[in-house]
């Protein structure tokens, strides 16, 4: 059950609460494959491997979880190809911005997200330099 968290989701929405929190907790799963990685990107930014570990898809995802990487600062969509309720598969491209011991970076990747079942996980991603 989400809890009164009233900060902004890391992800960009309004209230954690009401954005990704729900997602994280497993009250909901996530409808598109953009939702889903906004909010793989939010449990990042919250450092919560579990969850992220947890929409990987279990052909592609490591044997652990980095919680130690850097700081996530803000994120921006680019674009979406499919992804939508009703597809099997669906394309995310982001940029990730980040700290890491002190140093602004991004990340632009272009996501692969595909159903298992009924919920979206993550398959694999290309960076775009």
């Amino acid at each position: 059950m989400p809890t009164s968290d009233t900060r902004p989701c890391p992800c960009g929405g309004e209230r954690y609460a009401e954005c990704c929190e729900p997602l994280h907790d497993g009250a909901r799963a996530a409808e598109t494959a953009e939702e889903l990685m906004r909010s793989r990107y939010s449990a990042y930014a919250r450092r919560d491997p579990n969850y992220v570990y947890r929409t990987w898809h279990p052909r592609t995802r490591p044997a652990t979880i980095d919680e130690d990487g850097p700081t996530f600062t803000g994120l921006e969509i680019l674009s979406t190809s499919d992804g939508g309720a009703d597809d099997e598969e669906g394309l995310v491209e982001f940029r990730a911005h980040f700290t890491d011991r002190g140093l602004p970076g991004e990340l632009h990747e272009l996501s692969h997200f595909v159903r298992r079942g009924r919920n979206w996980v993550y398959l694999d991603a290309h960076p775009i330099r």
